[in-house]
């Protein structure tokens, strides 16, 4: 507790906390009942982290992604637009955020948020030493999933399926040559499963 709220202090690290902000990720968009709204720079989660946020979507939860759309760094960036298609049919929303670089590293889902220092994807998820802090009390988590909405309404490009699908032969091409790359990259440390 911390006055009126709760909240948590989550470490990761190559020792004793792995993979304690995947699974506390999963435990939120498992158990979502109406919204899920993430704002990440570098979005590359493991296969079980994109199928629970399709299987969400399936189940009616509305999912919005918020993500880079200008590229800082090229090749997560175009790796990151690799995996659009599969989440685009699974009925996740994706925004891009235009007018500047996208440093966020937060999310919402239902009642409750997450705000740190973590980016979901591999250098974050399996290198780095990061925290975050989940906070559990509504006023707190609409009050960032409605600077989120702002965001997006002043700066969010939607990307439609359509146009995504209809995107030219050299931007497919670096899309996949970046996610092999990046893949590779995950090769090295062991964990290419689950990527």
């Amino acid at each position: 507790p911390a006055g009126k709220l709760r909240a948590a202090l989550l470490l990761r690290d190559n020792l004793r906390f792995r993979q304690t902000f995947e699974q506390a990720y999963l435990y939120g968009i498992q158990h979502a009942r109406r919204d899920i709204l993430i704002a990440n720079a570098y979005f590359f989660p493991g296969h079980q982290f994109r199928k629970s946020l399709m299987q969400a979507a399936a189940r009616g939860v509305r999912v919005r992604l918020l993500l880079q759309g200008k590229p800082e760094y090229r090749m997560q960036y175009f790796a990151t637009r690799a995996l659009y298609d599969r989440l685009l049919r699974g009925g996740i929303e994706i925004y891009e955020y235009m007018p500047g670089y996208l440093h966020a590293k937060v999310a919402v889902i239902d009642n409750m948020a997450t705000v740190g220092s973590s980016n979901l994807d591999p250098f974050s998820l399996l290198l780095a030493r990061e925290a975050n802090v989940v906070v559990d009390d509504q006023p707190f988590a609409w009050d960032l999933q409605e600077r989120l909405e702002r965001a997006i309404a002043l700066g969010g490009q939607f990307i439609r399926p359509l146009d995504y699908q209809r995107r030219g032969w050299l931007r497919r091409c670096v899309d996949v040559a970046a996610y092999t790359m990046l893949r590779i990259g995950v090769a090295l440390t062991g964990r290419a499963g689950r990527y």
